[in-house]
């Protein structure tokens, strides 16, 4: 009698972070500030929660006000920023806007199947990417939460910019902010 093994298929490991753009050598999160990782993880969480395919803007906009006070400073006021909250919180739990099941393409890329960026919206990963150029023209190593407010903000047709519209936030005003705000913590380092 033959001692046979079971032949169980393996399973690639899922890929935790994202696009691989967004990697170092020294590890996955290595450019982007603690705070600004734990961003992409919860924005991770909410669209696996939310039933999404993908990670887009609106989830990372979610995330990222949650998660950063810097970011809730920029709002400049409570009425605003709750009434953003308010429509993030509409679209995670099903009502208000409805983008489930569909990939968010704001057009700033073309829209080209790479395994690297599985997982999230072309419009998330050029925000992404922004947000690392912002940080690297200040000379900054690592890409923090103003830096993805302002490359959020700054893409006119993303999600996020849909929710700020929606709930009255001059998109332009609140990328232009997040910069002044970044700069001025740059010059008290």
């Amino acid at each position: 009698m033959q001692n046979r093994t079971p032949r169980i298929p393996e399973q690639p490991a899922p890929n935790p972070v994202g696009p691989h753009s967004f990697h170092s050598p020294d590890g996955p999160d290595a450019r982007f500030t603690v705070e600004l990782a734990s961003v992409v993880t919860g924005a991770r969480r909410r669209a696996l929660r939310d039933g999404d395919r993908q990670i887009d803007t609106a989830h990372l906009l979610h995330s990222l006000i949650e998660s950063d006070p810097e970011v809730r400073e920029a709002f400049d006021g409570g009425p605003q920023l709750a009434k953003v909250l308010g429509y993030l919180v509409q679209r995670s739990i099903g009502y208000g806007l409805r983008w489930q099941g569909s990939v968010e393409d704001s057009g700033a890329v073309p829209v080209v199947r790479d395994p690297a960026t599985e997982g999230w919206s072309p419009a998330a990963v050029t925000a992404m990417e922004d947000a690392l150029r912002r940080a690297g023209r200040r000379g900054e190593p690592r890409a923090g939460g103003l830096d993805l407010l302002a490359a959020l903000a700054a893409d006119g047709e993303s999600r996020a910019v849909e929710v700020l519209g929606r709930a009255g936030v001059d998109a332009r005003w609140l990328s232009g902010r997040a910069v002044e705000r970044t700069a001025e913590a740059s010059r008290l380092r």
